[in-house]
């Protein structure tokens, strides 16, 4: 597959699932009600299929949820002028908040009913700018591990073309979420 074909598929794949993601609830956060019983999986799963919300973060920062499997999750994004620093790069807190979103969904995946995870430390590497020049970048994140204090996970933000722009690393904590009474 050359790069353009492997662009153009992306983008495919894009289309496809925001369209999904219209056709839902949008942007928003999913009540207790509508996660009850579901495992982490089976929630992003609903959430990629546009049966509960997505995270309004995606709207805001131009990526989106693209493939979810058990211990992975993918994000692409769309770096645009307005993500750009001062310099005339794509600002690291946009590479950061894709890398975490691949890496904290891939978690996600792995939690039974009941229980969450929140980010305990993010270490990002940056090893090549994104201009608004480069299309489409995907985070694929990973779970290294998943116990049941601790998860940690890797991702790599690549282009279609396979180059390598970030990769990182999290460690989050696990813990049984509150009952509905507690809240």
């Amino acid at each position: 597959m050359t790069d353009n074909d492997r662009l153009a598929s992306w983008i495919a794949e894009e289309e496809q699932v925001q369209a999904r993601l219209d056709a839902g609830p949008g942007p928003g956060v999913a009540t207790p009600e509508q996660i009850a019983g579901k495992t982490g999986l089976e929630t992003m799963q609903a959430m990629l299929r546009g049966e509960l919300p997505y995270a309004a973060i995606a709207k805001t920062l131009d990526f989106s949820l693209i493939s979810i499997e058990p211990g992975t999750a993918t994000f692409q994004g769309t770096p645009l002028a307005r993500h750009l620093n001062p310099l005339g790069t794509i600002h690291g807190g946009w590479f950061a908040t894709l890398l975490d979103s691949a890496l904290g969904c891939a978690i996600h995946t792995m939690m039974p009913p009941g229980r969450g995870y929140t980010t305990a430390e993010l270490s990002v590497n940056l090893v090549k700018a994104i201009t608004p020049k480069v299309p489409r970048v995907r985070a694929e994140g990973k779970v290294i591990h998943c116990g049941r204090q601790l998860a940690t996970a890797e991702a790599r933000l690549v282009g279609a073309d396979g180059t390598l722009y970030a990769h990182a690393t999290t460690t989050c904590l696990v813990f049984d979420l509150p009952s509905r009474g507690a809240r």
